[in-house]
């Protein structure tokens, strides 16, 4: 059965869209980020449909029947701002974001402008517990 989303075998390579943002400050708060995400998955960026980088991956299925392959951990710069999945899965994700820093909290993904306005210790406790927790959790291989 074919994903309903997944990494992208066509078009851009990571290094392609780092090679396409505009300003050097999210390429280089992307290639930290990038190095972040892959020490706690220890695996390397995979680019995925919707221009998100991600590090490992899980399947989900819902009730409905819909069902695909998302990334375990993951990140998409965009105009502005990096929006950041897999951190807030766990039922404590809360309790660190007082101490993260400026951030804005979205239905599944937290949104930061500048790593520069987060603390990177907090920001990868969320990451690692996060990326535990969809690797146990929700991973079905």
């Amino acid at each position: 059965m074919e994903p309903v989303s997944g990494p992208d075998p066509g078009a851009l390579l990571v290094e392609d869209l780092l090679g396409s943002l505009e300003k050097a400050a999210q390429r280089d708060d992307s290639r930290l980020l990038m190095k972040l995400f892959a020490g706690i998955a220890g695996q390397e960026p995979v680019l995925w449909t919707g221009r998100i980088i991600g590090f490992g991956s899980y399947h989900y299925r819902y009730d409905s029947g819909r069902q695909g392959d998302a990334p375990a951990l993951g990140f998409s710069p965009r105009k502005g701002t990096f929006a950041l999945y897999g951190l807030l899965v766990t039922d404590d994700a809360g309790e660190f974001l007082a101490a993260l820093g400026k951030h804005r909290r979205g239905v599944g993904c937290l949104y930061v402008n500048k790593l520069s306005e987060v603390d990177l210790d907090v920001l990868g406790e969320l990451a690692r517990r996060g990326y535990a927790y969809t690797m146990a959790e929700l991973h079905r291989p």
